[in-house]
């Protein structure tokens, strides 16, 4: 049986974790239809997406932020090194997954993180937002942003020579995992 749409599961050597899409979750209510060791708001206002973490009965946490709406997918979340890195709304979180606390939270984008990336060759954690592309250390600092002539919507690929990123208007943009100067675009 394959993923529900709107969730990721992630096989970790701390256990299964489960990353669920939840739209009509409130906070503070006995009424939702799934109940979390910790409800976290990572902005003030109104959010628009939420999502909520469980891992094999260890621990579970449900997010929410503001920005663009986010769904669950398969580049919503990663696990590196102990951490798991999730996108929610226009942040960035990471979870230590032994204990599910929330290590750090970013802001990454204006508008929505589309995905989050882990190039292992270049030691990159990278966030694929609507209108900037991020490169954060492990320990949630901002390395470097850039941004395009349109929105980002229609591909990013971590390659060997850089981050390639197309936007609305199909522009190829080609970024420096190190720095993130623009190297090519046609």
């Amino acid at each position: 049986m394959g993923t529900p749409w709107g969730s990721l599961v992630l096989e970790t050597c701390e256990g299964q974790v489960t990353i669920v899409d939840e739209p009509t979750y409130s906070f503070r209510s006995v009424d939702n239809l799934r109940t979390y060791d910790a409800e976290i708001r990572l902005a003030g206002g109104d959010f628009s997406s939420i999502h909520g973490v469980r891992i094999d009965g260890k621990w579970s946490a449900v997010f929410s932020a503001t920005g663009g709406r986010s769904i669950v997918h398969q580049h919503s979340a990663i696990v590196v090194d102990g951490r798991l890195f999730l996108a929610v709304g226009d942040h960035v979180v990471s979870l230590n997954l032994v204990t599910g606390s929330m290590e750090w939270s970013r802001c990454v984008d204006t508008a929505t993180c589309f995905g989050v990336y882990w190039d292992r060759h270049h030691e990159a954690l990278l966030s694929h937002g609507e209108l900037q592309i991020s490169c954060l250390s492990v320990m949630g600092d901002e390395i470097w942003s850039a941004s395009g002539a349109d929105i980002f919507t229609e591909g990013f690929r971590c390659l060997d020579n850089g981050i390639e990123v197309i936007d609305f208007n199909r522009s190829v943009y080609l970024f420096d995992y190190r720095t993130g100067i623009l190297l090519a675009r046609k």
